[in-house]
């Protein structure tokens, strides 16, 4: 995701050998259309599902739908998904709700009892919802998995997801962010129930990671570190994440050391 001179985001494509450095394409793959995006698109989350791409987006827009309070100076949130067979040319399937401040929403790398699971976040609450066909995303079918815990929390005012969740043999292990009343975003870990991921298996009390660099402390948006891609490469963690929201860095962790934290850190 990046911004242009006028401020909107767009969704870009880059390719890398060693996922460090990249070879960037020149346009965008993914940008406003009409007046439900018109305001950028962005927080791109990408998962290959029975040999499709999957993107699940953030739209925003200068029109407000649906019921509740528009949101962004008026505009309205739409948490999006697209799908590709190739990865530059995207096709808009819809949203997984309307109307409503929801956003960090991502789906499942397999079908989880037959059917298309994603997680999604409904302010403050991280929330899962299942669809037959990724267009239709009942209500009956969503729930709240996880939320802020107490006032002296790190994770205390709201938390959403980060990349696609990693399946173990231990279960889902999903990387989050969070923020405290300070607005400080720290990222967190949680393992959840593989055949039923609305039970929360473990939820570790003490952060992973949060804003040490300059260029994290300070930005557009400082105190940030916002994360939307954790694929896991020869055994390594590789979250790639937004720093000050403004640049794009990259962490490292074995997987086997994060799953250890996450099974038996208090």
């Amino acid at each position: 995701r990046a911004q242009g001179l006028d401020w909107v985001s767009r969704i870009g494509y880059a390719v890398s050998e060693d996922g460090v450095h990249w070879n960037r394409l020149r346009r965008p793959v993914l940008e406003p259309v009409d007046s439900t995006d018109s305001r950028g698109v962005e927080d791109p989350r990408v998962v290959e599902i029975d040999g499709v791409f999957h993107m699940t987006y953030t739209a925003y827009g200068r029109e407000f739908l649906g019921e509740g309070k528009p949101t962004h100076a008026g505009g309205g949130i739409l948490p999006m998904i697209a799908r590709s067979e190739n990865l530059i040319t995207w096709e808009r399937l819809g949203p997984i709700v309307r109307g409503e401040n929801d956003k960090d929403h991502v789906l499942f790398p397999r079908r989880i009892g037959g059917r298309y699971a994603a997680l999604h976040r409904r302010w403050p609450r991280v929330w899962l919802a299942y669809s037959d066909d990724l267009l239709t995303w009942p209500e009956e079918d969503m729930a709240p998995i996880f939320g802020p815990r107490g006032n002296n929390w790190w994770d205390c005012k709201s938390v959403g997801g980060n990349g696609v969740p990693i399946e173990t043999e231990h279960g889902w292990l999903m990387l989050y962010h969070a923020y405290d009343h300070d607005h400080v975003y720290r990222f967190g870990v949680c393992l959840l129930d593989l055949e039923d991921p609305s039970r929360v298996i473990r939820r570790p009390q003490d952060p992973i990671f949060w804003p040490e660099e300059l260029w994290e402390l300070r930005g557009d948006v400082p105190n940030v570190v916002f994360s939307c891609a954790n694929p896991v490469v020869d055994g390594t963690v590789y979250v790639y994440y937004g720093g000050g929201d403004h640049v794009i860095g990259l962490a490292t962790c074995p997987l086997a050391e994060l799953l250890d934290f996450a099974l038996n850190a208090e």
